[in-house]
């Protein structure tokens, strides 16, 4: 009854309006989705949804001409006297007929590269045309899966908070977001939300936003996770084959339709059709698809762009005011479909900005956008909801308040906290969801590792999440935690306590202490899984630790936009430790495991460093320049931006130790930078160094560490961080330091044009490495790789081959990457 209720109330608010209504048809009677209706020489308008049904808000009775624009079809124009609301306009479109008649045809080249090239030749003049703009903005976003499977590698993936059917189908993302939106040459940019709605929590916020639907094919290429080139890009000649499938008029302009098509089936390439108007060669509308394995996401099948573009004639150019993107995806048995829609009214090109109006907050929620009610939705969304939409909205809205509520939380708690004969060895968790907290059991099962020293070794713990609102912002962690080696036979604990205060300046404050086993680069460059495999069957037991006992406190905060700092004052005690077990699977002949010596392999006695007790403090500060960020109710967000590095500056210093000579001071410093390079790919930089204050007899731990790898298994997604044939500790220092990363990976620039291995999808990476240490020749590394390696959508490898070159000696060496062992780290 109370859908009933929401549904009449739905249906009259929408049709006692002061609208404009009806539905847009083609000459089959077949609707027409998101075709763009808008008042004669304004920007006042919407879109039909996907059943063709449209409605457009005016403010008063009176005469009007209305435009009716879809791509593919005659745009007509309907002049309507309207006495009484609502207003029903009911139209069919005619499907434009295209001609060469007009055409000038070429017996050695398709008309369509005139066209193309002129239009390339103006790219940059247009787009640059617009130095301003104020205009409104309107996004819907939704994600549908079909048939999904009730466990995904054996763990339940749940009904998606009431969404999917008997069927396991439905819609498990539903938003729309109104906002303001305002432009300046060249970069300045500010959106203002002023609703936002998320289908089934009326207190979420949409992630739709305008600077993310922002896709321009006057750039050269559009970033969709790799750099995909426009049809129209400087380049563009090299990567696409252009047919003019006929011309059609535009009121007094004629519009070039155009087919693209690749030149190579696996570049980052689009297909489909172009509309460019002559003489002005710029775009009338697009209709272009592209796939998951040119943007270089498996999971995603195909990604569907459409625009349309409309005529100003004061800025004598053509102002985008629509865009769907259409995508489907699939992955282990997880299939579905979406669309994102954004629909721009009301430009205004001649803003009266002021020094306020832009900065680095580059989007902001007010804070009632979220509490607006159905009936200013229904007044104001520019796009009709579907009859699909509106059930969604209905059935979630209404189940909203009994999925809160405390007995059908406790229900689902139940289902869920239930324990299996396995969760002893594998992991529990036991959530109170209404009141907000969760006790969770770590089972040592997943984590068993062996090393020499310990043997045999695995943790288990107990932890305990609170959180004080539904977003998390806010929360307290409390956890405990031990280790038991079996050769060793040797149990240590360790604890920790840390709260969240806010999402805004992120200040979160801890407590810790314990014991621990740990590796003398805190960097832990050897991971334990791999370690375990190099140890027990290859004999190479590279990873060497020390005891840590320690107590601290931590403190982190965002003292101002851009500037992260963390600092953390502890009490530690150092002991050496010695290996305890000869075990091995397989015994290698003339081959030992070495000490847990880092300095001396072959000294099995005599420990690294002397057993000592200091305390030691760490600050360091995260510098992002000019950091864009985004303001909602109940916190700041960081907008990722690669414009410019990211600085790292720290202090690192060892007091009152019991050696005297342990006590020291490091100053270090980092910048780092991902760079988009177009279709050309991406590099990557890590340029770091340091230097040390009183350390001429410091203990080893305390040295400068630098990350080595002689198991010949890389497990990184890139290896700006490593140098992967440097011995762990062959070049540790106490003195000043300098080392450098860079890596380019070309993402199929180069390997997309080879005949035959195009079709395998990999990437040419290309790689430098330097270090340069006090008293030490310089330590160089240079490598050449192949990424994106695997089948289908499965593609988690990579192989590189690496040379090395150090005090006069050249070492050569492949190294296989397997990118998913990051989350075994």
């Amino acid at each position: 009854m109370k859908q009933t209720l929401i549904l009449l109330f739905l249906f009259f608010a929408y049709t006692l309006g002061a609208q404009i209504k009806g539905t847009v048809t083609d000459t089959n009677n077949q609707p027409l989705p998101y075709v763009n209706i808008y008042l004669e020489n304004s920007y006042t308008g919407t879109t039909s949804n996907e059943e063709g049904i449209y409605s457009l808000e005016i403010s008063e009775r009176g005469t009007y001409t209305l435009i009716f624009q879809y791509l593919g079809f005659e745009t007509i124009k309907k002049e309507i006297t309207v006495d009484s609301f609502p207003f029903t306009l009911h139209v069919t479109l005619k499907e434009a007929t295209v001609s060469l008649d007009e055409v000038i045809i070429n017996t050695t080249e398709d008309p369509a590269y005139r066209i193309i090239r002129e239009t390339i030749a103006k790219r940059k003049e247009n787009l640059e045309k617009i130095s301003a703009y104020t205009a409104n903005f309107y996004s819907r976003g939704l994600w549908r899966v079909d048939s999904i499977p009730k466990k995904i590698l054996g763990q339940e993936v749940g009904d998606f908070g009431g969404a999917l059917d008997s069927t396991r189908t439905g819609i498990i993302y539903l938003s729309e977001t109104i906002s303001h939106i305002a432009y300046r040459k060249p970069n300045d940019f500010k959106e203002t939300i002023i609703a936002s709605k998320l289908s089934g929590n009326d207190n979420g916020f949409s992630f739709n936003s305008a600077q993310d639907a922002n896709f321009s094919f006057y750039e050269n290429t559009v970033d969709l996770n790799a750099q995909i080139v426009s049809p129209i890009a400087s380049n563009a000649l090299s990567y696409y084959k252009y047919k003019l499938e006929g011309v059609f008029y535009e009121g007094s302009k004629l519009v070039n339709k155009i087919k693209v098509t690749p030149k190579r089936a696996n570049d980052r390439i689009w297909e489909g059709t172009m509309y460019i108007v002559e003489d002005d060669w710029q775009l009338y509308g697009l209709d272009l698809k592209t796939t998951g394995t040119a943007i270089q996401v498996p999971f995603v099948k195909e990604l569907i762009f459409k625009q349309n573009f409309k005529f100003d004639g004061t800025e004598n150019a053509w102002i985008k005011i629509s865009q769907t993107i259409d995508f489907s995806f699939g992955f282990l048995g997880f299939n579905g479909d979406g669309r994102f829609i954004a629909v721009y009214s009301d430009y205004n090109f001649k803003p009266d900005f002021n020094k306020k109006t832009f900065g680095n907050e580059v989007l902001y929620f007010d804070p009632e956008a979220n509490k607006k009610d159905s009936l200013f939705w229904e007044e104001k969304r520019p796009v009709r909801l579907t009859e699909e939409e509106t059930k969604d909205y209905v059935k979630k809205d209404s189940i909203q308040e009994l999925r809160k509520s405390k007995s059908y939380l406790d229900s689902i708690d139940t289902k869920n906290n239930t324990l299996s004969l396995l969760s002893p060895f594998t992991g529990y968790s036991y959530k109170n969801t209404y009141n907000k907290w969760e006790l969770s059991y770590q089972a040592p099962l997943p984590g068993i590792n062996f090393n020499t020293v310990q043997g045999w070794n695995g943790n288990a713990g107990l932890s305990f999440f609170k959180w004080y609102d539904e977003n998390r912002t806010q929360w307290l962690q409390v956890s405990l935690s031990a280790n038991y080696g079996v050769s060793e036979d040797r149990l240590r604990w360790k604890g920790n306590i840390a709260k969240k205060f806010n999402s805004t300046n992120r200040l979160q404050l801890s407590v810790f202490g314990g014991s621990e086993v740990k590796q003398f680069n805190g960097n832990n460059p050897i991971s334990p899984f791999i370690n375990s495999i190099s140890t027990l069957f290859f004999e190479r037991n590279y990873m060497k630790v020390f005891e840590l006992n320690y107590a601290g406190l931590g403190w982190f905060q965002e003292i101002t936009n851009g500037v992260r700092t963390n600092l953390s004052v502890s009490y530690q005690s150092r002991v050496p430790l010695f290996n305890n077990t000869t075990q091995v699977v397989f015994p290698q002949e003339n081959i030992q495991y070495s000490s847990n010596n880092p300095l001396a392999p072959n000294d099995y006695n005599n420990p690294t460093f002397s057993e000592h007790r200091l305390v030691k403090t760490n600050f360091e500060a995260n510098i992002s320049f000019a950091q864009k960020y985004m303001t909602y109710p109940d916190g700041k967000f960081n907008y990722g931006d690669s414009k410019y590095p990211i600085l790292t500056i720290g202090v690192e210093n060892a007091l009152a130790a019991s050696e005297p000579e342990y006590n020291f001071t490091q100053l270090k410093a980092r910048i780092h930078q991902e760079l988009k390079l177009g279709n050309l790919g991406e590099l990557h930089y890590n340029i770091k160094g340091g230097t040390f204050f009183n350390a001429e007899d410091i203990s080893f731990v305390d040295f400068q560490h630098f990350n080595g790898n002689q198991t010949r298994i890389g497990s990184s997604s890139n290896y700006t961080n490593v140098f992967n044939l440097l011995p762990y500790y062959t070049l540790s220092t106490n003195k000043s330091y300098f080392e450098t990363h860079a890596e380019h990976n070309f993402k199929g620039w180069v390997l997309n044009k080879i005949p035959g291995i195009n079709q395998l999808g990999f990437n040419l990476v290309l790689g430098g490495h330097y270090l340069s240490t006090q008293d030490q020749l310089p330590y160089t590394e240079i490598s050449l790789g192949l990424d994106n390696i695997g089948w289908g959508k499965y593609r988690l490898l990579r192989l590189d081959y690496v040379q090395s070159y150090f005090q006069g000696n050249s070492q050569g060496a492949f190294i296989f990457g397997l990118t998913f062992l990051n989350l075994l780290n």
